[in-house]
C-alpha cells in the first residue's frame, strides 16, 4: 500500500512529531471515539498513561502539553501556537479542561496525566493508554495508542495488524523497494517524481497535488523566515539562546565575503536548518519532514536549490518533494522514521537520504544517481544516536540539523560524479539501519538515559 506524500509532509507544531504531534492526534482521536460511542457527554474524567520514551522525555517535548490541547479539542495542522500556549497555560492553572470545549473535567500532572517511566506498552516505545469514566467512576471506554514517528498515529488495532485496511483504490505504481521503484522507472520511462505523483493522483487531481507541494514548501519557507527574525532564550531550561537572527543578520551585513570565500553558501544553508529547529524548538509551527527532529533538513536543501540553483522552477520544487517522498516511503516501510526506534539515524537520517535524492533529481539526476545519492547520505548516518540534553529537542538536535542538510547536498554532488553504479544499494543501507536501531541500546534511542544527556551536565 502506498504512502502519500501529504502523510509524509505535515504541517503542525514542535518541538517533536512523535512526543507532541502524534500524542496530540492520539488525545484527538480518543475524543472523537467518545463521541462515536455517544458517551462523551457522561465523562466526568479522562486518565492518561504515557510509557517508555513518551513518559522518560515527555516533559521536555512537550507531551503533557500535546495531550491537554488534544483532548480540548484542538489539531496540530490547525492551531495557532500562541493560541494554543494561552490555553496549555489556562489548563495548567486550572487543573481543568474543556472537553471539545464542551464539559468541564479535571486534568492535572500526576492524577490525571501519569509518566509510567518504566513500563511501556507492547507494541512501540512511544505508547499512550487513555480511559474514560462517568461520575460514577465507571469506565466508559478505554484506547492504547502509538506514536510511530513523523505524526503517525496507531491503535492497539492497528499494532496488532486487527484493524481492517481500508483503501479506496490501488495506486498504479506500487513500491516497497528501491529496487522495485529503480524497475518501475526504467519499464515506464518514468523518473521517480513522476512515479511518485502519478501514484498521489490516486487520492487527488493534478492540481490540488501541486498545490498541496507548494503549500507545504511555503509553510517551510515561512519557519525559515520567522526563525530569522525571532530572539531570545528557548524554553525548557537549557537556556540555549537563538542564533538564527544573529547569524542572518552578519550574512547579510557582509555579503560581498561571498566573493572571496565560496563556502559562505553552506553558511546560508546552515542558518536555514538553525531558523527551522530553533522555531521547532519553540514550539513554533514547522512541517515534519518527515519528523520535527528533522525538520530543518529538507527545508533548508529545498531552499538552497531555490535561492542558489540558477534555473530553480516551482516545477522543479514540485519534483524534488516528490523524489523526497518515494525515499521517505521506503524507510516507513521497511524499518522506521521513530528515534525512539531508530535513535536519530531514523530521524535526522532519513531525512538527509530524503534531501540529498530530491536535490540530486532537480539537478538532473538519473533515477540511478537518486538512489544512489540517497544511499550516501544514510551510508554515513548510520548509528546515529538520540541523545537530546534534558529530554529537549535543541543539544544536539538543532545542529544536527544543519550537518545533515550539507551532507545532503554533498551526497546529491557525490552521486551526480558517477553513473548510478555503486556497491552497497538504497535497500541494503534501508536493513543496515533497520538492524542497527534494533541493536542499538535503549539509552540512545530518544530517553535521554545516554549519550550527551548524561554526559553533560546541566547547571
Amino acid at each position: 500500500m502506498s504512502i502519500s506524500l501529504f502523510e509524509l509532509f505535515k504541517i503542525g507544531i514542535g518541538p517533536s512529531s512523535s512526543h507532541t504531534v502524534g500524542p496530540m492526534w492520539a488525545a484527538r482521536r480518543f475524543l472523537d471515539r467518545l463521541d462515536d460511542k455517544g458517551v462523551k457527554g457522561e465523562t466526568a474524567r479522562v486518565l492518561v498513561h504515557l510509557y517508555g520514551s513518551l513518559a522518560l522525555t515527555g516533559t521536555g517535548h512537550a507531551t503533557d502539553k500535546a495531550v491537554m490541547l488534544g483532548l480540548a479539542g484542538l489539531r496540530p495542522d490547525t492551531l495557532d501556537p500562541d493560541d494554543a500556549e494561552d490555553l496549555f497555560a489556562y489548563i495548567r492553572d486550572k487543573g481543568e479542561l474543556q472537553l471539545d470545549r464542551s464539559q468541564r473535567v479535571p486534568f492535572r500532572d500526576g492524577e490525571e496525566l501519569i509518566f509510567l517511566k518504566r513500563e511501556r506498552l507492547p507494541h512501540h516505545a512511544n505508547g499512550m493508554r487513555f480511559t474514560a469514566f462517568d461520575a460514577t467512576g465507571a469506565e466508559l471506554d478505554t484506547a492504547d495508542y502509538y506514536s510511530v514517528g513523523g505524526g503517525f498515529v496507531m491503535s492497539a488495532e492497528d499494532a496488532a495488524g486487527e484493524a481492517p485496511v481500508l483503501t479506496n483504490a490501488r495506486a498504479p505504481y506500487e513500491f516497497r523497494s528501491g529496487d522495485e521503484l529503480l524497475a518501475l522507472c526504467q519499464a515506464h520511462e518514468l523518473s521517480i517524481g513522476e512515479i511518485v505523483l502519478a501514484n498521489e493522483e490516486t487520492w487527488r487531481s493534478r492540481t490540488e497535488i501541486r498545490d498541496g507541494i507548494l503549500g507545504i514548501r511555503d509553510a517551510m519557507l515561512d519557519s525559515i523566515e520567522r526563525g530569522c527574525r525571532m530572539d531570545g532564550i528557548l524554553p525548557g531550561g537549557l537556556k540555549v539562546r537563538r542564533r538564527a537572527k544573529h547569524l542572518h543578520g552578519e550574512l547579510l551585513r557582509k555579503p560581498e565575503k561571498a566573493l572571496r570565500d565560496p563556502l559562505t553558501t553552506l553558511d546560508w544553508v546552515n542558518l536555514y536548518a538553525l531558523a527551522v529547529n530553533e522555531e521547532n524548538a519553540a514550539g513554533g509551527r514547522v512541517v515534519t519532514a518527515p519528523t520535527n527532529g528533522a525538520a530543518g533538513v529538507i527545508p533548508a536543501v529545498l531552499a538552497y536549490y531555490e535561492r542558489f540553483v540558477h534555473g530553480a522552477t516551482d516545477d522543479g520544487v514540485v519534483t524534488f518533494m516528490a523524489t523526497s517522498a518515494a525515499i521517505g516511503a521506503l524507510y516507513k516501510q521497511n524499518a522506521s522514521i521513530s528515534a525512539a526506534e531508530m535513535g536519530c539515524q531514523g530521524e535526522v537520517g532519513v531525512a538527509c537520504s530524503m534531501a540529498a535524492a530530491g536535490l540530486c533529481a532537480v539537478l538532473g539526476g538519473t533515477p540511478r544517481q537518486v538512489e544512489n545519492a540517497a544511499e550516501i547520505a544514510m551510508e554515513h548516518n548510520l548509528g546515529l544516536t538520540c541523545d537530546p540534553i534534558g529530554g529537549l529537542v535543541q543539544i544536539p538536535c538543532i545542529e544536527r540539523n544543519t550537518m545533515g542538510a550539507v551532507k545532503a547536498i554533498n551526497a546529491a554532488r557525490l552521486a551526480l560524479k558517477g553513473d548510478g553504479t555503486h556497491f552497497v544499494s538504497l535497500d541494503n543501507v534501508i536493513e543496515t539501519m533497520r538492524q542497527t536501531g534494533n541493536d542499538m541500546s535503549e539509552k540512545y534511542k530518544e530517553t535521554a538515559l545516554g549519550g550527551l544527556a548524561v554526559n553533560v551536565t546541566i547547571c
